[in-house]
């Protein structure tokens, strides 16, 4: 996916999308919060990758992005979606600094950034949790579950082993449901894969 594509659906966020891009292709890259082979696939695999997932988003929604890391997906769904609020779940000091830093400078008024482990929190309380790469299902939904609101939903992006993470994640699950959702195709390749867990009507 090239970058005009991804801009070009998001005309709005154009701007601020790229000065992101930016920062992860340059301090992103130089404080270790991504890899010297990433910075080519800053765009496909990691903006495009995560700006999919605002299909499942309600509007005026409040998110709960957790190990945000350098801020994916929770800082790129608050650039997309103006509309909802997004607090950034990251423990390390390094990586809740460079956060901090983005919001700064991208004069984004709609998120912030919480330096904790998820399992720590007590008093939030969101309409969507979101994670990636952060950590087997059964071990996330413990995190997350926490923090989703009764009638909210958790997106965890997932690859390839996502029915086998629902499997082994089936103690976790009881009164929820997961379900296997693929957005962004025709747009991204591969689709983004999705585990959205919501509570058993």
């Amino acid at each position: 996916m090239k970058h005009e594509a991804i801009t070009t659906a998001f005309p709005i966020a154009k701007p601020t999308l790229e000065k992101y891009a930016q920062w992860l292709a340059t301090e992103g890259l130089t404080r270790g919060l991504l890899g010297p082979r990433e910075v080519d696939r800053i765009w496909d695999r990691h903006i495009a990758n995560c700006a999919v997932i605002e299909a499942l988003i309600p509007r005026n929604a409040t998110v709960a992005d957790i190990g945000s890391g350098a801020g994916l997906p929770g800082l790129v769904l608050a650039i997309v979606r103006p509309d909802i609020t997004c607090t950034l779940i990251e423990p390390l000091l390094r990586r809740s600094e460079f956060l901090a830093e983005v919001i700064t400078d991208l004069e984004l008024p709609n998120v912030e950034v919480l330096r904790a482990k998820a399992d720590q929190i007590s008093n939030l309380k969101v309409d969507i949790v979101t994670a990636r790469a952060v950590a087997p299902l059964n071990r996330l939904l413990t995190w997350a579950l926490p923090l989703m609101k009764p009638a909210g939903a958790i997106l965890a992006m997932k690859g390839s082993a996502a029915a086998d993470e629902i499997s082994q994640a089936a103690h976790e699950l009881a009164g929820y449901t997961a379900e296997i959702v693929k957005v962004g195709t025709g747009f991204v390749d591969p689709p983004t894969t999705v585990v959205q867990v919501k509570k058993a009507q």
